[in-house]
Order: C-alpha cells, then sequence, then structure tokens
C-alpha cells in the first residue's frame, strides 16, 4: 500500500501532552493518527474514546491516606486480637 504524508496544524502545548501520553501508551504519535483514521472511516464517524487510566478523585484521597499511614508507625500497626485493638484504642485515652 502506497504511503503518503499528512500534515496537521496543532497547538504546541496539545502536541507535546499527546506525544508524551502516546510514548506512555506505547505508541508514536504516527500510530495513533493511522489508529484513529481506520477506526473513524470503518465507523463511519468518532469510533471510540482512548485514554489513560487516570485515578479520580476519590481514588487519589485513598492513595494519599494510604502513604500517610505507611508513614505513622501508629497508623500502620497491626493486632493479634480484636481485644488487642480495643486494649491499644483504651491506652489512647
Amino acid at each position: 500500500m502506497a504511503q503518503t504524508n499528512l500534515n496537521i496544524r496543532m497547538d504546541d502545548e496539545l502536541k507535546q501532552e499527546f506525544d508524551l501520553l502516546c510514548n506512555e501508551l506505547g505508541l508514536t504519535m504516527t500510530t495513533a493518527i493511522n489508529v484513529f483514521a481506520r477506526a473513524f472511516v470503518r465507523k463511519q464517524g468518532m469510533p471510540f474514546e482512548v485514554s489513560k487510566n487516570a485515578p479520580n478523585v476519590t481514588t487519589l484521597a485513598a492513595i494519599e491516606e494510604v502513604q500517610t499511614m505507611k508513614l505513622n508507625p501508629h497508623l500502620n500497626q497491626k493486632f493479634d486480637s480484636i481485644q488487642a485493638l480495643f486494649e491499644d484504642l483504651d491506652d489512647d485515652n
């Protein structure tokens, strides 16, 4: 199949972000554009959404909470029994 070049205009910042995301997904920008074009033609319209699986606000908060717990030995404490947990809680008062 014969190849041809396609020149497009794109905001410089968008191009940099697009290139970075393509690299993170293991693609080149050329491959990503070709995937889009083939799917666009096959579906005769916008074909799909491709996105990086980024955590939402709730997940980010949970990650931060776990990191805080890892740094605080008291919050990272393990107990052999419920009784030991309650004794530790009573000692804090």
